[in-house]
């Protein structure tokens, strides 16, 4: 049997990370397991679903590398499938004709459950349970002639082959009412894996009231695709290791829907950062440094006179501090001008603090002694001379970063001293001795 799982949303201008996370989870199954993951648009909101939120849903797709096997299937060119079904239904005795709209005329088409208790087992949960007196009758078709959901999801997964439903686990009552829909149909029944909710920090669904919630929202602000997709397939799936960063290849040999929690998993921007700054510095060099320079060319700190060697060094030594690539304006301006400011914090612990100067002072007479300004010959240096008058290293280290970049902290000291090279590490000793001595 050939696995066939779909991602099947409602498109309304905007995609919800849950939703996307939805399709995440099917697409690594489907390629886990060398099935087919298709796309059903469900498009019957005439007025929601327009040709732009069509758009924005595809888009977000192909951004994340979302790519489906076969042709998207249009909810929308189904109906006359559906009311077909109905009408089977109807002479099957499986539904009847009721009055739900006033009109006198019993037009909507409402499923007789069964009466029976129901059960079944979802990958994910487990064995699901439900009594017969908790399940009602449901409409199927309402008064306008126009399928209901619950119709039309059954008969397009039916007519699309889908082997494996895997959704989010609001479906769940759902999921009764398709099982009984299945068997009036004489279709056979899909697998169901029901995924956890997407919680804040309080434990409730998290919306657009929590922060950013939408695919676009996170484009938009900077976050890597292949961040954001890691990050949202280890939100309530583990590969069962300590590993966090993976590539799409290692989720894809890795997922199992066993592996997928039944707990609601909580969002947490932080970590979702972090996880930013690691793809950020799995990018090639060269790739990381024009979308850097493209950000200081927008924001008028690009000058024509900063070498591409010099450029590639910066950025190859923030690594990932870098987090976006709008980062390079606050964590590396002092890599590129002398007038730079000075944390003010920092510039009050670490330079006038008492010995701070003098220290500095001595060091900077052993730099400019150095033949060779590497970062290993900088550190044997400064060690020596903290040994030699038994002070703690740190006494060094920290008024000299701040001297030299303004800021608490950074990448590595003695990497950093390198890159900006001699001469300019020396003139910025000496003018924040003058500065600080005031």
């Amino acid at each position: 049997m050939t696995i066939r799982t779909r991602f099947a949303p409602s498109p309304t201008g905007h995609v919800h990370i849950g939703n996307i996370r939805a399709a995440i989870y099917n697409w690594l199954f489907a390629r886990h397991e060398g099935g087919k993951f298709l796309l059903r648009v469900e498009d019957t909101d005439r007025e929601r679903s327009t040709d732009e939120a069509i758009h924005t849903l595809l888009e977000a797709m192909e951004w994340l590398g979302l790519s489906h096997d076969e042709e998207p299937l249009y909810q929308s060119t189904r109906q006359a499938a559906h009311l077909a079904v109905a009408e089977e239904l109807l002479s099957k005795g499986f539904a009847y004709k009721e009055d739900k709209g006033g009109t006198g005329r019993g037009d909507a088409v409402v499923f007789n459950m069964p009466g029976k208790d129901m059960s079944f087992h979802d990958e994910i949960k487990g064995d699901l349970s439900k009594a017969s007196a908790d399940m009602k009758d449901f409409v199927i078709v309402r008064s306008n002639g126009t399928p209901v959901f619950h119709l039309a999801n059954v008969v397009d997964d039916v007519h699309m082959g889908i082997t494996h439903v895997i959704r989010g686990d609001d479906h769940v009552e759902n999921t009764y009412r398709h099982l009984a829909l299945y068997q009036a149909i004489g279709a056979e029944t899909p697998k169901f894996a029901h995924l956890p909710m997407i919680t804040n920090a309080q434990g409730k669904p998290y919306s657009k009231r929590d922060g950013d919630a939408y695919v676009g929202e996170f484009r938009e602000a900077g976050f890597l695709p292949d961040a954001l997709f890691n990050y949202l397939a280890l939100l309530g799936w583990s590969p069962g290791d300590d590993r966090e960063v993976l590539s799409r290849n290692e989720m894809v040999e890795l997922f199992t829907l066993d592996r997928v929690q039944s707990s609601a998993a909580q969002m947490d921007r932080a970590k979702l950062e972090w996880m930013n700054g690691q793809h950020m510095a799995l990018l090639p060099l060269e790739e990381r440094a024009i979308r850097c320079r493209e950000v200081m060319e927008k924001r008028g700190l690009w000058r024509d006179d900063i070498s591409e060697e010099y450029f590639l060094k910066v950025i190859e030594l923030l690594g990932d501090r870098i987090k976006f690539f709008s980062d390079i304006a606050d964590e590396s301006a002092f890599f590129f001008t002398e007038d730079y400011e000075y944390e003010e914090k920092a510039a009050r612990k670490r330079l006038r603090k008492e010995g701070a100067l003098e220290g500095m002072r001595l060091l900077r007479d052993r730099f400019a002694e150095l033949e060779e300004f590497t970062a290993s010959g900088l550190e044997e240096v400064l060690r020596g001379l903290a040994e030699e008058n038994e002070w703690n290293p740190g006494v060094l280290i920290h008024p000299v970063r701040v001297a030299v970049s303004g800021k608490a902290g950074g990448p590595g000291l003695f990497e950093m001293l390198q890159v900006i090279g001699k001469e300019r590490v020396l003139s910025r000793m000496d003018k924040a001795v003058v500065r600080f001595s005031e």
